[in-house]
Order: structure tokens, then C-alpha cells, then sequence
């Protein structure tokens, strides 16, 4: 008996904002390093590229308040 897999997914174009800081604030709930949420990062493995800019257009305004609130590796965002 053989398997088929499935055909492998179409491949993102929109890069992830990890930057290898995995460290989450305590207070916002989202990575020192790139701002998103523990939710957002679990799900980017598997999320389409509308939901990844979706994602993405929200952390400039985090990454604000993160580097307002004294966590400087939010301070320079890697580009999308």
C-alpha cells in the first residue's frame, strides 16, 4: 500500500519578524524581540500571507509601546 502526501503549500513571500528574542512581557503579553502575541506566533507557521500582513500591521504601534516601556530589542524592527 502506498501513501500519497499532499502537495506542499504555495511558499510565503512575507517574512517572519522573529528575530530570536523569545521573550515575552509580562505586562503586554507580546515578545520582547518581535511584539507579537504567543496566539500570533503559533499560528504563523500554518497563516496565509493576508493574515501574516495583517499581523504585521500591527506591530509598529507595539513595538512603540514596547520600546516606551524600557524593552529596547523592540526598538529596531526587522523589515517584512
Amino acid at each position: 500500500m502506498s501513501v500519497t502526501c499532499p502537495p506542499p503549500g504555495p511558499v510565503s513571500l512575507v517574512k517572519s519578524p522573529c528575530i530570536n528574542i523569545c521573550r515575552m512581557h509580562a505586562p503586554t503579553g507580546w515578545c520582547e524581540g518581535c511584539a507579537r502575541t504567543i496566539e500570533e506566533i503559533t499560528a504563523w507557521s500554518r497563516a496565509d500571507d493576508a493574515t501574516r500582513l495583517a499581523i504585521l500591521a500591527r506591530l509598529p504601534e507595539r513595538r512603540v509601546l514596547l520600546v516606551e516601556q524600557g524593552v529596547f530589542s523592540a526598538a529596531e524592527p526587522s523589515s517584512p
